[in-house]
């Protein structure tokens, strides 16, 4: 493996984070033999705005029981979950970090669902051509340097017409957070694009844009709730620490004093690749 996959993964791996995740579960009463995606949905949504984010996202979307979905970059297998469980739908997830997907894989076990997980990266999707109809991206494009490759790849794994759904941080000043935070522990790590980025990794890929928002006042609004709810409640045993680790705090201060002085922002997209585009 070569940079920058060896120090995107290296930022991400964490050592038994399985184990450090059902005992958080037990000693917050809860019976592993009986777990449900709620009950992981504090540490599954590694993203701004939680479960509320992937809601918002999946509601823009028409997914059934017949639609494959593809979820690049699935980390613990949290929205490929939800995804699963909400709609039926017939759901894999790839990620690079061979930790999250090994998780993934044993958390879907605990919670009875069907869900296909790979290790693989989103520049070189481990998956045949025109297989997904909806492909989702939720907060990974800040660690693909290459977009034009991320869209090319993306467009030859769904079939024409698909879909391709990303909620991703973009940056829309010229400054950079400080580090660390949530995606990357140094600069090394880190590939934040603006949104034209994006648009014109996609045109040329042959996507159409569909829709596209920016959510500063929600991310704004979630973390001003998420503090108060800590300092009413104290932190949850089974939230996001288990994953990045005890400079979570500084992690997150980092990446929200950012998008408040207007440095990058977390943006929704969403593409359709052309109808008659062939893989």
């Amino acid at each position: 493996m070569t940079a920058p996959n060896n120090v995107i993964v290296s930022h991400y791996e964490n050592v038994d984070l399985y184990q450090r995740i059902t005992d958080a579960l037990q000693s917050a009463g809860k019976n592993l033999d009986a777990i449900t995606v709620a009950d992981l949905v504090e540490v599954d949504e590694f993203h701004i705005g939680g479960i509320h984010a992937t809601n918002d996202l999946l509601d823009q979307l028409d997914i059934g029981p017949e639609t494959r979905v593809l979820d690049i970059g699935s980390g613990l297998g949290g929205p490929a979950r939800h995804i699963s469980s909400r709609y039926d739908a017939k759901v894999t997830g790839i990620d690079l970090t061979p930790e999250f997907v090994e998780t993934a894989i044993r958390l879907t076990d605990l919670c009875k669902l069907d869900i296909n997980f790979h290790v693989g990266s989103a520049l070189d999707i481990p998956l045949d051509d025109g297989g997904f109809d909806l492909a989702t991206l939720i907060h990974v494009g800040m660690n693909l340097p290459d977009k034009a490759l991320l869209f090319t790849e993306t467009a030859r794994v769904l079939r024409p017409g698909g879909i391709f759904a990303v909620y991703d941080v973009m940056r829309i000043a010229e400054n950079h957070p400080n580090f660390p935070v949530p995606w990357a522990s140094t600069k090394a790590g880190s590939f934040l694009e603006p949104p034209e980025k994006y648009r014109s990794a996609a045109e040329a890929a042959g996507f159409e844009l569909l829709a596209e928002r920016a959510r500063v006042e929600f991310a704004l609004e979630f973390f001003k709730k998420l503090k108060a709810d800590m300092e009413k409640n104290g932190p949850s045993q089974v939230g996001l620490h288990l994953v990045m680790g005890p400079d979570t705090p500084t992690k997150i201060k980092n990446m929200v004093d950012a998008i408040r002085d207007g440095w990058i922002a977390p943006v929704e997209m969403l593409f359709k690749k052309a109808p008659w585009q062939e893989n």
